[in-house]
């Protein structure tokens, strides 16, 4: 099974976005949106990002 999106409240008036792996462990929580619209265009944005990321290796700090 992939991850999911999964929707939350947070506070009376707002969302938040929780990614999760396939074993139901957070991946990454999205700032609250006001609106299920800006949700989904947040997780839209996350997906996008997803395909198309690249890795940066920031392990080797220069002195």
């Amino acid at each position: 099974m992939a991850g999911r999106f999964e929707i939350h409240r947070a506070g009376d008036d707002s969302f938040r976005l929780r990614l999760t792996d396939a074993e139901g462990n957070i991946v990454a929580v999205s700032p609250s949106f006001k609106s299920l619209s800006k949700l989904r265009d947040g997780v839209n944005a996350m997906r996008e990002a997803a395909a198309t990321g690249i890795v940066v290796d920031r392990r080797q700090q220069q002195a």
